[in-house]
């Protein structure tokens, strides 16, 4: 049997409201990363318009986030990442919608990333995201058209958070107002904290500090 594969999906928008550049963050990518290529798996990444997408957060005090970006494979792809409409759902076993402040832009609109996750989950996979990645989950419906994620229990970026980075007017909505909008139950844990749920095969994690933990939980669905 050949070895999972998890796809890395990453935001294309640079302008977080006109305050400042953004883009995905790295160590969201990253921590995750390290949990799958441990585990055996093939990691691929592409992103919404494909290209070089833009980068936030890098922290180069960050083993981890050092080692993913000076991987040859990674490197590689970072330079010119598939667009999101080109990639095949049928190909991977995960998605992981990767945060940071971009994606409150451009996830929730793309019509590939609503199609790539939910056939990857319909077809028996795990949907992944952390920090900010659940806003592609807002928009996400399942082939019957109701909210991929109504009657599940999530995590995500909460209010207290934006409030604490001072971007609550600067982004488009309040990302735990939108999941709970959908159906979802929005369950927050005290900011900055480690925190992921995991309702069947549907992983979330709610920041930064999330991103290592929602890795570990994919591996134990696709282990499992």
């Amino acid at each position: 049997m050949a070895d999972p594969r998890v796809l890395l999906v990453l935001t294309s928008h640079d302008d977080l409201g006109g305050v400042r550049k953004t883009g995905y963050y790295v160590g969201e990518a990253a921590h995750p990363w390290k949990e799958f290529i441990d585990a055996g798996f093939d990691v691929d990444l592409a992103s919404i318009a494909g290209g070089t997408p833009p980068q936030d957060g890098y922290d180069e005090s960050d083993d981890v986030q050092r080692a993913f970006l000076a991987d040859s494979k990674v490197s590689a792809q970072l330079a010119d990442t598939a667009r999101l409409d080109d990639v095949d759902p049928e190909a991977y076993d995960a998605v992981l919608l990767v945060g940071g402040h971009g994606t409150m832009w451009d996830f929730p609109s793309s019509t590939a990333l609503a199609a790539v996750g939910r056939d990857i989950y319909e077809s028996g996979g795990v949907l992944a995201a952390v920090c900010h990645g659940p806003s592609g989950l807002v928009n996400m419906k399942l082939a019957d058209g109701t909210p991929l994620i109504a009657g599940k229990t999530v995590a995500g970026f909460t209010n207290e958070e934006e409030a604490a980075v001072g971007l609550t007017e600067a982004v488009p909505f309040l990302l735990a107002d939108k999941l709970t909008e959908q159906g979802a139950t929005h369950v927050p844990a005290p900011a900055w904290s480690e925190h992921v749920e995991v309702d069947g095969r549907l992983v979330t994690g709610q920041n930064p500090q999330s991103a290592a933990a929602v890795g570990r939980e994919v591996v134990k669905l696709l282990k499992g």
